[in-house]
């Protein structure tokens, strides 16, 4: 078990994406923000089945920076019910994960 985390967060097209990922990427909440355009999504709104196209977001983080980047992008996104949903990282790379703990929390050297 890590302290890593994986947010999952969708937005309504790409510009929208990247202000979100700069965001959260540049104020420290994540190390690093993938974004996958050309997601397709059905889901219950309003009574009905919507559907629209939409950018996922994978941010990677830890632990103890999830609480602020959850609340961080539920700020800043123009959903009035953004998907953010945080995914515990069993396992991965040890580099890697040491990578995105010093990121998502500054590093030393700045």
């Amino acid at each position: 078990m890590t302290d890593a985390h994986l947010v999952v967060m969708t937005a309504p097209d790409r510009t929208t994406a990247e202000a979100l990922a700069a965001s959260v990427v540049g104020e420290r909440l994540a190390a690093c923000a993938s974004l996958l355009p050309g997601l397709t999504s059905l889901f219950w709104w309003d009574g009905k089945i919507d559907r629209c196209e939409e950018v996922l977001l994978l941010l990677k983080t830890c632990a103890d920076r999830v609480p602020a980047l959850i609340a961080r992008a539920a700020e800043l996104h123009p959903y009035d019910v953004p998907e953010v949903l945080a995914l515990p990282v069993d396992e991965g790379f040890g580099p890697y994960l040491d990578w995105v703990r010093r990121e998502a929390r500054g590093s030393a050297d700045e």
